[in-house]
């Protein structure tokens, strides 16, 4: 019986290298495609992405305190849903622009974006300090708009470029850089609120700013990429290579349509899997900033005394550091396998322990797992993502899960605000209870996408 060669061919190989220049570095370059998976730059790198989480989540983490002081001092005329949609905003640039951003990583690097975000998020939080009460557009301006475009220029590539250092070591890189955020939530709401009774909001902001700055500094100066921008472009081109020559040859118009249609990657979209995570990310982001925008309102409702209502979100954000052992797990069973129940639960508790909540020590329990727990899908989603993408494409593919997160985070907390009709008599277990069964649902998705991947229980997915 004749045996069916399926060797490639060499003279094939060298053939089409010739014909395309651009195709002879894939092979010299395959090597640095492999993640070194530590070392003192590659955590360097994760120690600059902690400060990067810790400067801009660290300051969304706090809008619970923003959106209090909103409600009672700044914007007493406005409704909660008008100033729940203030952040909303934030999580919606945040997210949204990912795409393109994502995209622009990928081909660029980070050495543009990351300064550039760095402006405009001091600047955006310096003209927050100047805003005047009952001025609701300055307060959209500055503190919706400039911050959410300032923010996602740096969270998108502190969040991929993990996936240029680290593959099997990925989850819990992710985490540790994500424990930024719960850092900078403790930190930036008791700064907050230890500095307005003294000198004021304005300065009180002003003070929150500089440490922004500090942080983002030494981000731009630790965070790099590992592979040069033109690597990458060289490889995400290299399927479609012979195409592009043609078109160069032929006076480079199909090259510049070709730059434009890759500016945001939609190839993810063929596969069912990534689209049951952007299907989950939709439906999860919707609840999943709810109890941070509002449960300081709900423990002052209930009546729980100001030294323990005030720092309910500082509690939340200092809690959510313990998340981090559940993303070693991760390294170790699977980052879809610690994800489904951690979401599953978090969901639960919403129904099972905030709901009947009435005092400050169920209030603060649910608070602190729910952190804890909810948390994880915040850690991991890039992990998760990340092992379904090409390292080329990571940043855009992310960035079209975020896209998704973007619309929900725009239209989710100020949906939960419109059952917050009335100060006096509140409709928080409407709240609560929408904001758990959407988690839930959402938990579902997860299950469903962790079955596509295998049905053996203790298969690492």
């Amino acid at each position: 019986m004749a045996i069916l060669d399926t060797r490639p061919s060499m003279k094939n190989d060298e053939d089409t290298k010739l014909e395309h220049p651009r195709l002879s570095n894939l092979d010299s370059s395959a090597e640095a495609i492999e993640c070194p998976d530590g070392g003192l730059e590659a955590w360097l790198v994760i120690f600059g992405c902690f400060l990067a989480n810790f400067a801009t989540w660290g300051v969304i983490n706090s809008y619970g305190v923003f959106h209090d002081y909103y409600a009672t001092v700044l914007l007493p005329n406005s409704s909660s849903s008008t100033i729940s949609l203030i952040g909303a905003l934030q999580l919606f640039f945040l997210y949204g622009f990912s795409p393109i951003v994502g995209r622009i990583f990928d081909l660029y690097g980070s050495r543009i974006l990351l300064p550039l975000g760095s402006v405009i998020t001091v600047i955006s939080l310096m003209l927050v300090s100047l805003c005047q009460v009952n001025q609701t557009y300055q307060f959209f301006l500055a503190d919706g708009l400039l911050f959410g475009i300032g923010v996602t220029l740096i969270f998108t590539p502190a969040i991929t470029v993990a996936g240029h250092w680290f593959d099997k070591k990925r989850p819990f890189a992710i985490g540790v850089m994500a424990s930024g955020s719960s850092v900078g939530g403790v930190v930036c709401p008791i700064i907050l609120q230890r500095l307005i009774p003294k000198v004021g909001f304005g300065w009180a902001v002003r003070v929150m700013a500089f440490v922004v700055l500090g942080c983002l500094i030494l981000s731009c100066v630790t965070i790099k990429t590992r592979l040069p921008p033109k690597s990458r472009l060289d490889r995400f081109d290299a399927g479609a290579a012979g195409a592009r020559v043609g078109a160069r040859e032929a006076g480079g118009e199909g090259q510049k349509g070709a730059w434009r249609t890759s500016l945001v990657d939609l190839t993810g979209f063929k596969d069912p899997k990534f689209c049951l995570a952007c299907a989950a990310t939709f439906i999860l982001f919707y609840a999943q900033f709810i109890p941070y925008f509002y449960i300081e309102a709900y423990a002052k409702y209930r009546q729980v005394d100001s030294t323990i209502s005030q720092y309910v979100v500082a509690i939340m954000n200092g809690s959510a550091v313990l998340r981090l052992p559940l993303c070693f797990l991760a390294v170790k069973y699977g980052t879809l396998n610690i994800m489904v129940p951690s979401t599953l639960i978090s969901g639960i508790l919403v129904l099972a322990v905030w709901l009947p909540s009435r005092g400050a020590v169920p209030i603060v329990v649910f608070g602190s797992l729910y952190a804890i727990l909810s948390g994880v899908l915040l850690a991991l989603l890039p992990a998760w993502i990340g092992a379904m993408s090409p390292p080329e494409r990571f940043g855009g593919r992310l960035g079209c899960v975020y896209f998704f997160a973007a619309v929900a985070s725009l239209v989710g907390t100020p949906t939960a605000g419109a059952f917050v009709k009335d100060r006096e008599h509140p409709g928080y277990t409407s709240l609560i209870l929408f904001t758990g069964l959407m988690i839930l649902a959402g938990s579902v998705i997860l299950v469903i996408a962790r079955v596509l991947d295998s049905r053996r229980l203790w298969y690492k997915v």
